[in-house]
Order: C-alpha cells, then sequence, then structure tokens
C-alpha cells in the first residue's frame, strides 16, 4: 500500500486516549511518518500558541475536562488563526458539530464512522481547502487596499436602482460627504444632470459635472466598469477631478487673446503715428514746407499718441 511521503505536523485534543490511539493508528496507514502532538487539555494546547504556524491540521474533540462546547471551538479557532480545525465528535454531539462549522470550524468527522481513509482525505482536503480560503482572502485583502488606498475618488453603483453601495477615502474628501451619508443614496445625488448617466458605456471616459456636498460644482472625467458584487451586477465610477486643470486651461486662452490683443496694436495701431512722425521728419528736411510751429505741433500730437499706446500697451502686459 502507497503512503503519502509527506511530513504533516497534526495536533490532536482529545482526552479519551483510546480515540486517541485510534486515529494514531489510522494516519499510520495512510501516512509515513505523520508528527502527531496529543493534547489531552486545552490548557495544555495553549503552550504550543506561539509555534501554531508549524502546524498542518488541527482534531479538536468537544468535550474536555477543562473545556468544552462552544467556549472551546472559539478559543481554539482563535489560537489556531489561519490552521483548520476538524471536530470530532460522536453521534450525540452531531447537531453541535454542524454549529462549530458555523463557527468557523474547517469539518467535522463522526468517530463512530471514523477509519484510516476518511481520516487521510480530511487532512489532505482541509489543508488544501483553508490554503484556497487564504487566498481569497489576501486577494479580497488586496483589492480592499487598492479600493479604500486609491488617489481617485470611486463610487461603487448598483446597476439596477443606481443606489451607492461602496465609496472610498478620496470620494470621501473630494465631495465633502462621509461614507455613511453616501450609501443607499442615489448616484444623482452628486451629479448636476441625471442624463450624465451613462452605464452602458463600459471603459469609456466621460466628462460630467458633479455637486459637491456644499453644492460646489466640479468637473469630472468618469469611467464606468462593469463588475459582479455580492452575486449582483455593480458598476464602478472612478472619479477624476480635472475642475483646476479646466480653469487652468480656461486662464490661458484668456491670456492668449490678451497676447494677441498687444501683438494687433503693436502691428497696427503703433505703426500709425510712427508712420506720421517719420513723415514730419522729411518735412523737417524740407524747411520750406511748412511753418516751425505747424511743425511742432504735429510732431508733438504724434508723440503723445504713441505714448498713450505704448501705456495701453505696458498696462495690459502688467494685466497678464
Amino acid at each position: 500500500m502507497i503512503k503519502d511521503d509527506k511530513n504533516y505536523n497534526i495536533v490532536v485534543i482529545e482526552d479519551n486516549i483510546g480515540d486517541f490511539f485510534l486515529l494514531e493508528e489510522y494516519l499510520n496507514e495512510k501516512i509515513n511518518n505523520p508528527l502527531v502532538n496529543h493534547f489531552e487539555r486545552f490548557s495544555e494546547f495553549t503552550k504550543i500558541a506561539d509555534s501554531i504556524d508549524e502546524v498542518d491540521i488541527i482534531f479538536l474533540d468537544l468535550s474536555l475536562p477543562d473545556k468544552s462546547g462552544k467556549e472551546l471551538v472559539e478559543e481554539v479557532l482563535k489560537i489556531s488563526r489561519n490552521i483548520p480545525v476538524v471536530v470530532l465528535t460522536g453521534l450525540s454531539d452531531f447537531s453541535f458539530a454542524l454549529k462549530a462549522i458555523a463557527l468557523g470550524a474547517s469539518d467535522y468527522l463522526l468517530k463512530d464512522e471514523l477509519n484510516s481513509v476518511a481520516l487521510y482525505k480530511s487532512i489532505v482536503y482541509n489543508i488544501e481547502r483553508f490554503k484556497n480560503i487564504i487566498k481569497i482572502k489576501e486577494s479580497e485583502q488586496l483589492y480592499t487596499d487598492l479600493f479604500q488606498l486609491s488617489p481617485q475618488p470611486i463610487f461603487v453603483i448598483d446597476a439596477t436602482t443606481l443606489t451607492v453601495l461602496d465609496v472610498n477615502k478620496a470620494c470621501e474628501h473630494l465631495y465633502d460627504f462621509t461614507k455613511e451619508e453616501l450609501i443607499q443614496q442615489p448616484i444623482n445625488s452628486v451629479l448636476l444632470n441625471n442624463d450624465d448617466i451613462n452605464f452602458e458605456s463600459n471603459g469609456t471616459i466621460i466628462k460630467q459635472i458633479h455637486l459637491k456636498k456644499n453644492k460646489e460644482q466640479i468637473i469630472t472625467e468618469v469611467k464606468y466598469n462593469k463588475i459582479i458584487q455580492n452575486g449582483k451586477e455593480a458598476i464602478i465610477m472612478v472619479i477624476n477631478d480635472i475642475t483646476k486643470r479646466i480653469e487652468h486651461l480656461n486662464e490661458i486662452e484668456n491670456q492668449n487673446t490678451k497676447l494677441k490683443d498687444i501683438a494687433w496694436i503693436q502691428s497696427h495701431i503703433v505703426r500709425a503715428p510712427l508712420t506720421n512722425i517719420l513723415g514730419l521728419i522729411n518735412v523737417i528736411n524740407d524747411t520750406n514746407a511748412i511753418t516751425d510751429k505747424e511743425l511742432l505741433t504735429h510732431l508733438n500730437n504724434s508723440v503723445s499718441e504713441l505714448e498713450i499706446i505704448i501705456n495701453d500697451i505696458v498696462n495690459k502686459t502688467n494685466n497678464l
């Protein structure tokens, strides 16, 4: 008969020495070198709490001399953390064995029906099952961390009712609402225009006007994506607040308009008095064409006009 060569570290908490010897015999039938740690009392088991991570699986009798029932299961589960706990029970305790599963026990085995095959299957199944459970929990924790720590505000919306299911910290900060104020509220509580809702645009970025708690309007880019949450279709709305970017672009456009105005003044209006001055200079060269008084008057008018235009340019430039 082929035996499993893996080095299993197994804890058995059982005060009936006969039941323990039988279980140990079953283990030896299927596993070459099982490392079995036997404890007859809960207090003895607590001594290995610091090294519990080295254990692969725990078999627990529901009735011990120093602790039993629900309290025993809860205390063992608290110590075992991510180690599967399989309850060993008799027929009389069968109903409570099911309650132990609800408390967090991984599985239960009826002592009267126990054999080497059932015991070995329970070991392999529950160890692998718990590994997968841990991976799922780690994945869920990673999702939660990514969701909550994302710098971008995120809404999770019920695809049918359009109510808010969840929001992250960045969302609370941007809209000045608390999570409790937003949960189960319609998403249009932050949308200025309800017609902007377009859940069919999966992955498409849409520009929207949103309202903060104080009714201040912000310009946003919203990306919708469909997900399944708790078995229901939901929508993730990832928000990008572009209000400052739009304001900055508008400011640049206004400055460009003013610069164009200044350039037009320089190229058109300044040219007129300069042309007059150049003409007067030609007149000066022909002293017989005009009197000195008339010459000075025309020159003074052109210079004054030029000064006004230059001051206007300076003022426009300072206002940029």
